[in-house]
């Protein structure tokens, strides 16, 4: 169910999902986070139908002769993660399966925080963070965009509460120190186009050595 989700995606993000223009990192946020919530999965339907309204009114145009092995050939290849619901592994939706290869990897980056690289498109990369309850990620700001999608227990920053399902958007406004609630472990999905800006001189060698 999904009545608790209280932190949506953006209307530009869907329809950036819808139309195939997003870097496959933030698409693989979009469609987990879709897997989850039934009010940004209806977006998307009405997004997709527009879209494809637009292909119908849209002036004809020369194709090659082979458009048609092309379209079947990047369907194939399967880079936009599928978005529709789907069954959970453990705190993990379906979309991200294909991209762990089984339970996570997880590596010490500093802090008691883990993360696990995910491979995608080199125009943003996404990662899997988990934080133990209690901790807080380094005070740090953004050069670009981040996504963060809490799959598991939750964290509060500056700006509000995120729990399973909520995601977060930051952009080169937001300064915050998210901080893992106590109870759980906080597991995230967390997807960046550019390097975060940290405020310590530890936490941004720490960066750089971990490519966050």
């Amino acid at each position: 169910m999904t009545q608790h989700i209280k932190h949506h995606l953006t209307t530009p993000l869907l329809m950036g999902y819808a139309a195939g223009t997003l870097p496959e990192a933030f698409s693989l946020i979009v469609a987990t986070h879709v897997s989850l919530c039934d009010e940004c999965r209806a977006a998307l339907g009405a997004f997709d139908a527009i879209g494809g309204e637009t292909m119908l009114d849209a002036d004809p145009i020369a194709m090659s002769d082979d458009a048609f092995a092309q379209t079947l050939a990047l369907i194939a290849q399967g880079d936009q993660p599928d978005a529709s619901p789907a069954r959970r592994d453990g705190p993990f939706p379906a979309p991200l399966a294909p991209y762990m290869d089984g339970p996570p990897k997880w590596r010490k980056i500093g802090g008691g925080v883990s993360q696990m690289m995910l491979h995608t498109g080199d125009r943003a990369t996404v990662r899997l963070l988990k934080i133990p309850a209690g901790t807080a990620v380094p005070d740090h700001g953004h050069k670009g965009t981040e996504l963060t999608l809490v799959l598991q227990g939750a964290f509060v920053d500056e700006n509000d509460r995120f729990s399973v399902g909520d995601i977060e958007v930051a952009n080169e406004d937001l300064h915050h120190t998210p901080l893992a609630e106590m109870g759980e472990d906080c597991i995230c999905l967390s997807a960046t186009d550019a390097p975060l800006a940290f405020h310590g001189l530890l936490p941004r060698i720490a960066g750089r050595i971990m490519g966050i």
